[in-house]
């Protein structure tokens, strides 16, 4: 009688032990090396930048001979509203383009997002329906991936980036990306 449960609760506790170790940014990525998938992505209805429609992208844009960053928000996550200080001046810093894939979100939702913390991004493609992060193979939002010049993705953070994030991985990341060292 004590057997089952006994089973039971080492399972239960190998399952807690699990759940909360290890570093979620690590989680391994098939696309690493591959092409970004092909996309076409529209842009977000009455995204205005100087008076001028922000674009959607393509996975063309992203094979264009320079280096890029590609990253996956929403409006309604939290992270992201703790990650975008440091997007804006991850694109300052780095001089790479920034391509925002915005995530199963409302066109007012995520204008207001943009319009309340700054539009860091280059282009502004919509997901509505999440094909697009399936295809990277997003985890959730917010990731990052640094993509080469032709179009190869060299590099995928998973979660918050942070000044830490920044200095070790992503600006490493963008330097490779550029063929430098």
């Amino acid at each position: 009688m004590f057997l089952p449960l006994g089973i039971f609760l080492c399972l239960a506790g190998l399952f807690v032990v699990g759940l909360f170790s290890g570093d979620p940014s690590k989680l391994p990525s098939a696309l690493i090396g591959k092409p970004v998938p092909k996309l076409t992505l529209p842009p977000l209805e009455g995204l205005l930048r100087d008076g001028d429609p922000v674009p959607g992208f393509s996975d063309a844009d992203l094979a264009k001979g320079e280096a890029s960053i590609v990253n996956v928000w929403a409006s309604w996550c939290v992270p992201c509203i703790q990650e975008h200080p440091f997007l804006v001046k991850l694109a300052e810093q780095s001089g790479a383009p920034l391509y925002g894939i915005n995530e199963k979100d409302t066109p007012v939702a995520a204008r207001r997002f943009l319009g309340r913390y700054g539009n860091p991004y280059k282009a502004v493609g919509v997901d509505r329906s999440g094909k697009a992060a399936i295809e990277w193979g997003v985890y959730g939002v917010p990731e990052t991936f640094i993509v080469s010049g032709d179009g190869l993705i060299l590099y995928k953070h998973v979660g918050p980036i942070d000044a830490t994030v920044t200095a070790e991985k992503l600006m490493p990341a963008i330097k490779k990306a550029r063929g430098q060292r």
